[in-house]
């Protein structure tokens, strides 16, 4: 059976105002705090997610034991066709100020909380990134906006 990692980050990234400060992502995680991901690539990671929803593939979702690509990775959870997985496309208006799911409006403070970060950080952590494609928002749960 195909396996599609997932890996959370332990720490902000350089760019980000809090770079090196845990995410305490995993807690986030494992308490429900984090019902989702948000990972650029659509549409591969619609084949990945379909495929796991057929029971062809599993998600694996870890977190490096230290270094980022210079350590190896713990597993925290393995998801598969019974735990409601799913995906949902994303795009943000262009001042950032809202987030569009399916063509339907939301504020990035939703978003944000449900992705295990403040809507502060959520800001900071996607300003520095390539957004002028659609994301997908990976869900751990049955929860869809």
């Amino acid at each position: 059976m195909k396996t599609y990692v997932i890996t959370l980050s332990k720490k902000f990234m350089s760019k980000h105002p809090k770079a090196g400060k845990p995410t305490f992502f995993v807690l986030k995680f494992i308490s429900h705090d984090k019902i989702h991901t948000i990972r650029a690539n659509y549409a591969l990671w619609e084949k990945r997610i379909k495929e796991v929803q057929e029971c062809r593939a599993i998600i694996s979702i870890r977190v490096w034991k230290d270094k980022p690509y210079r350590s190896p990775q713990v597993e925290i959870a393995k998801l598969s066709c019974i735990d409601n997985v799913g995906i949902q496309k994303m795009e943000f208006t262009s001042d950032l100020s809202e987030c569009i799911i399916e063509g339907r409006h939301y504020s990035y403070c939703d978003i944000a909380k449900n992705d295990g970060l403040s809507p502060e950080d959520f800001l900071y952590w996607f300003k520095t990134s390539e957004i002028d494609e659609p994301l997908g928002i990976i869900h751990f749960t049955k929860f869809r906006y």
